[in-house]
């Protein structure tokens, strides 16, 4: 199935994609801080530049969009086009994931993964986030 959009239009939509400070990332922001939490974001210096760090209790939290992580919920199906492109490089985004999770743990921190389709469900993404940060 041939793209139905130019190379130039390809590359603006791909350029406008935020690595940071997402939609998704000001949601669970927005929770944390009205809980009462206080943190820092995208930590330069840890594995991975976590979203949300929580240094004082070496927690980190990472806020993906299921498909750019490649969820495998509904919102995180693959493309039906260029296959051979886009299923490698949404591994290697797994593999990385996986990677920085563990040098993360390896540096005695624990991690949260907070999903893009977790967010549909808001008690349940504040019971999730408040166990988390009070676990020991």
């Amino acid at each position: 199935m041939p793209d139905n959009r130019t190379q130039a239009q390809r590359r603006a939509t791909m350029q406008a994609v935020r690595g940071s400070d997402t939609q998704p990332e000001w949601i669970v922001r927005r929770l944390l801080h009205g809980l009462g939490y206080r943190y820092r974001l995208h930590v330069k210096n840890l594995p991975g530049k976590p979203d949300i760090a929580f240094s004082k209790r070496k927690k980190a939290i990472f806020v993906h969009g299921c498909f750019w992580h490649a969820h495998g919920c509904g919102i995180g199906q693959p493309p039906k086009s260029k296959l051979d492109y886009w299923l490698p490089k949404l591994e290697q985004n797994r593999q990385r994931d996986a990677r920085k999770a563990k040098e993360l743990c390896d540096m005695g921190w624990k991690t949260l993964m907070i999903w893009q389709c977790e967010l549909e469900d808001i008690r349940a993404l504040k019971k999730k986030l408040k166990s988390f940060l009070e676990e020991r």
